[in-house]
């Protein structure tokens, strides 16, 4: 990662999320592509039938159905009872994973920052359509620290209570504990059900592999979308050298304070570049063979394009 000065961090809730993209946000729902069995009623419309407000087609009596939802007026006409079916909206768990590692306090714009922007905007989404939503946040130190299923839109100032103070808490944290064994803490506290949204950079030191099979294999599966946040140094190198990051360099790892003697030369960027490319590759083949959404976010990325435009495109909102 390339580090930029410490961006300073919001403090109230419309410095991360505006009123006009909140308005915005009203008409969207987040999607899964799996069907789950939904605890309460919600706005999302699901596969499963049910007793709702909507029609949605017959079917021949059977006794013991409820005899309000037969229909008289076609008994009238075929001289045979027939049950009104209505399409059964449902709540879906929707669970925002934040990874608050060392590495993601780097960049310029905050990768930390634009993941808790990006968080609450998911949150907000799922809360005005009446889903559960939860927030876990993870760092190197292996602690993890959970908002619990949380449900409508009055509980918007309890995300936002604990988005910002995730935010407002210092990044990284002692030890290095791995990705996997953070997201197998979250795994094991959620019901192995529903739409899972990882906000990271996924710059692990032992790979992210074990962490998406964690959450490939959990329960009854989740839908998973992971959202690879990088900032515009760390695609694009030559940022950092207009910015006069030259010559010879001590860099040293923000996560376990290792210093490593380089001298930055085009060379060694065309490097770096032709790596970043396998890396990426390789963590868009590894989601997709988890049946997981990869989405690229650099950390200059506008939220409202983010969020209508490119999560809207991947069929993660709708």
């Amino acid at each position: 990662m390339i580090i930029g000065q410490r961006a300073t961090r919001p403090t109230h809730l419309d410095e991360l999320l505006s009123p006009e993209l909140r308005s915005r946000l009203d008409r969207l729902d987040v999607l899964s592509r799996k069907v789950f069995a939904g605890k309460l009623p919600g706005e999302r419309r699901s596969k499963k039938r049910g007793h709702s407000v909507e029609f949605d087609d017959y079917r021949h009596y059977i006794a013991g159905d409820d005899l309000r939802h037969i229909d008289w007026n076609v008994f009238a006409r075929l001289d045979k009872f027939f049950i009104k079916l209505f399409r059964q909206d449902e709540d879906l768990s929707v669970v925002i994973v934040l990874d608050c590692s060392g590495s993601m306090d780097a960049g310029s714009p905050s990768k930390l920052v634009f993941a808790h922007r990006l968080a609450l905007a998911i949150g907000y989404v799922g809360l005005v359509k009446q889903n559960r939503v939860s927030v876990a946040r993870f760092d190197q130190s292996g602690r993890v620290e959970q908002l619990r299923p949380i449900r409508g839109r009055p509980a918007m100032a309890r995300l936002t209570h604990f988005v910002l103070g995730s935010l407002a808490a210092p990044a990284g944290g002692a030890g290095e504990a791995s990705f996997g064994q953070s997201i197998r803490q979250v795994a094991a506290g959620q019901g192995g059900r529903g739409v899972v949204v990882v906000l990271s950079d996924f710059l692990f030191r032992d790979g992210w592999a074990k962490g998406l099979n964690y959450l490939a294999h959990a329960g009854g599966g989740y839908d998973v979308t992971c959202v690879q946040i990088l900032s515009p140094e760390e695609l694009d190198p030559s940022r950092a050298v207009e910015r006069g990051l030259v010559g010879d360099l001590r860099l040293t790892d923000v996560e376990t304070g290792r210093a490593s003697e380089v001298t930055l030369t085009r060379g060694l960027l065309e490097s770096y570049r032709k790596r970043l490319g396998v890396l990426r590759e390789s963590f868009e083949r590894d989601c997709k063979a988890r049946q997981m959404r990869p989405v690229l976010a650099p950390s200059d990325t506008d939220l409202n394009r983010m969020m209508l435009g490119e999560l809207r495109r991947r069929g993660m909102l709708g």
